[in-house]
């Protein structure tokens, strides 16, 4: 009995086993095509919507964006010549002045007394010389002079004493001591003609140093009054009415506010760019105007410590609203109406420091690497890749090269 269940137990475990190992095959080759079917009939007909664009060529201006600062073209501090007291101050900080205008005077009482001084003194040196007291000649022949014409008189008494005592002298009519007498007159009448006219020409020195001395005191009278050299602006106050100041004590600075100086510094990798006349486009904080100006001037050498090329350009001011000193940010345009290709800005696709866009070519996707230029709001400048009208995709997102793709319209 017990053989017997033994032996039953036994048939079916082996009917067990064969059953199990004919249904694993059959199941593994039922789901495995199926899956496999599936998967590509997905392959096959899944493709992804993009949008396009054609990239656009455009005429544009190309320049470099740099900082600066505005600088007066010429500041000049002013100062009395002669010393004083100053009586009036016409000028405060921030007045407007124009070239000429009377910005200060000292005490002119001193310098007044000093001009009748030398008029006094010129009027005598003419009268020495026998000229008229308010003319204006100064030169005068020496031979016209009173003295000399003194001088010549008793020179020419002399010499017809000497002649007549010679004469005398011949016939033994006279002594010989009064021949010697009669040239020693003589000579010395030529030695006073001789002095009279060396006085002549000392007295007519005199006159020109006298005046010489009242074009020094007018010019002292015209000094006691300082005017603007330049047209500009009071920048600085530094003397009050009623100081006595040193001759050249400060008394304002003006700064010419029309036109300013913009000192920019050019970095070197585009100084070759940069030449003169070339607009230059200036913007300046809190206000939203542009401005125009142009390069007017060019450092000969790239400066060592920073490897920029010092720029000034020109500005005009006409209207005060820009200010010396102010910060500003500049656009030098280096070059007019070129033609640009541009393209979305969320067309353009960056990996690891690769720039590319993604264009579609026969239902597929289509990677192309560009180098970018300059960006404009929504656009992107297209330098080197992609051709104007060619077509790209607008957003890309996780796109890549060679996925089947279809145009949304």
């Amino acid at each position: 009995m017990f053989k017997k269940a033994l032996h039953f137990i036994l048939i079916v475990t082996i009917f067990c086993l064969i059953g199990c190992r004919s249904d694993s095959p059959a199941s593994g080759a039922s789901k495995s095509p199926g899956r496999e079917t599936k998967s590509s009939g997905r392959e096959t007909t899944t493709s992804r919507q993009v949008h396009v664009i054609p990239a656009v060529e455009e005429t544009v201006t190309r320049g470099t964006t740099v900082t600066g600062t505005l600088a007066a073209e010429d500041q000049v501090v002013l100062s009395f010549k002669i010393a004083g007291r100053l009586s009036e101050l016409a000028v405060d900080l921030g007045s407007r002045v124009q070239q000429g205008q009377m910005i200060a005077q000292l005490d002119p009482t001193d310098a007044r007394l000093h001009l009748q001084q030398a008029e006094a003194a010129l009027q005598q040196a003419r009268a020495r010389l026998g000229l008229a007291l308010d003319g204006t000649l100064d030169r005068i022949d020496p031979e016209r002079t009173p003295v000399v014409r003194q001088a010549r008189a008793m020179l020419k008494e002399a010499q017809r004493n000497y002649e007549r005592d010679a004469g005398l002298w011949d016939e033994q009519l006279i002594a010989r001591t009064e021949l010697d007498t009669a040239a020693t007159t003589l000579q010395v009448a030529e030695g006073r003609y001789q002095d009279a006219i060396e006085e002549v020409r000392i007295r007519q020195a005199v006159l020109s140093e006298r005046r010489s001395e009242l074009e020094i005191a007018r010019q002292q009278l015209l000094d006691s009054t300082l005017k603007a050299p330049i047209e500009g602006a009071v920048r600085q106050r530094h003397a009050s009415a009623g100081e006595f100041l040193a001759a050249g004590a400060p008394i304002v600075t003006i700064v010419r506010t029309h036109p300013l100086r913009l000192r920019l510094s050019v970095p070197e990798r585009v100084a070759v760019s940069v030449g003169f006349g070339q607009p230059v486009h200036i913007k300046v904080e809190a206000d939203p105007t542009i401005y125009e100006g142009r390069v007017v001037r060019l450092s000969p050498a790239i400066s060592e410590e920073d490897r920029t090329l010092p720029v000034e350009a020109e500005v005009p001011n006409e209207h005060g609203r820009l200010r010396p000193g102010a910060f500003a940010q500049a656009e030098i345009i280096t070059a007019a109406e070129e033609r640009a290709v541009f393209v979305p800005a969320s067309a353009i696709v960056t990996f690891a420091g690769i720039d590319k866009v993604l264009t579609v070519h026969d239902g597929m996707s289509v990677e192309k690497h560009v180098q970018i230029g300059r960006r404009d709001d929504d656009r992107v400048e297209i330098i080197k890749g992609i051709h104007p009208g060619e077509l790209v995709v607008t957003a890309p997102g996780n796109l890549l090269g060679g996925q089947p793709v279809s145009v949304r319209r």
